[in-house]
């Protein structure tokens, strides 16, 4: 009688548990970039990752890769560590990478279980930033950009990983050769080795349209970075801006979109960015992002 009600007491407690992680698990959504969150997580990792849990995202993308590590730890030991927390590496920014790296970044990355490796800006050392004026552009071509992105989106494609390139405001201005850069990239680079992050705030300051890109290159944007801008053209918490999100995301089918993150560069009027994550986490529930 006495291992009956212990083993009744057992099954009610572990029932209990399993109850509490399928509640944890169904408040969870969405994805945060951990750039928006970066000085957190170079003073401490492992609890800023859980303090993103904590704030409810399920997904997240890295952008802290150094010396063969994520931040700090190596790629099995990040992996392990997300996924005892509740949370999924789909994603990694690596703005390093060359022709002569690649390899052993594409087996870090695959290793930390990551599906997406994204391209945050040119490679090989041509993304320049002028800090007087607050401008970037790239040393490159367009062909030569085009031409590398198709070499390493190969590789990633053959080590198990999906090739994005993700866009600021630059690529949508025409260059010293009247080319839209986004534009030659999207017609030229090969959509079976390489696709696209759409940033939904660099677009917006470039003065494009979102939805006619997704129209007229329908499937080619995989991802989303999601983040609002303010009434003074600044990064703002998802929710607290000027940009149409319900809009845009009326046409996540057209677009190719798997997955978001929400990201913020920068805050301001003294908020910290884990404030801001908040906001940016209950808004996107509001407008329907899932």
């Amino acid at each position: 009688m006495k291992k009956s009600i212990q083993r009744i007491f057992q099954i009610t407690l572990i029932l209990m548990v399993l109850s509490l992680n399928t509640v944890a698990a169904q408040d969870q959504m969405g994805g945060l970039a951990l750039y928006t969150v970066r000085n957190d997580m170079g003073t401490n990792a492992k609890a800023t990752l859980q303090a993103v849990a904590d704030t409810g995202y399920k997904n997240i993308e890295a952008a802290g890769y150094k010396d063969g590590t994520y931040y700090g730890m190596s790629p099995k030991d990040f992996r392990t560590y997300v996924k005892q927390i509740g949370l999924k590496p789909i994603s990694t920014h690596q703005s390093d990478v060359t022709l002569d790296n690649m390899s052993k970044m594409f087996v870090d990355a695959k290793a930390a279980g990551f599906k997406y490796f994204v391209v945050p800006i040119p490679p090989m050392g041509w993304f320049n930033y002028d800090g007087a004026t607050a401008t970037m552009s790239m040393t490159c071509t367009v062909e030569e950009l085009a031409k590398t992105l198709n070499a390493m989106g190969e590789k990633a494609r053959k080590a198990g990983l999906k090739l994005l390139y993700h866009n600021h405001d630059f690529e949508f201005k025409k260059d010293a050769n009247g080319v839209v850069p986004i534009d030659y990239l999207l017609e030229n680079c090969n959509p079976k080795y390489v696709n696209f992050q759409m940033d939904l705030f660099w677009v917006t300051k470039a003065g494009a349209d979102p939805l006619a890109y997704f129209k007229k290159y329908p499937k080619r944007f995989k991802m989303w970075h999601v983040k609002d801008m303010d009434d003074q053209g600044r990064f703002a918490p998802v929710g607290r801006g000027t940009i149409d999100f319900t809009k845009i995301l009326a046409q996540k089918k057209l677009s190719g979109m798997k997955y978001f993150m929400v990201e913020q560069d920068q805050t301001f009027d003294d908020m910290k960015p884990l404030d801001a994550i908040k906001i940016s986490r209950q808004a996107i529930e509001k407008i329907g992002f899932k």
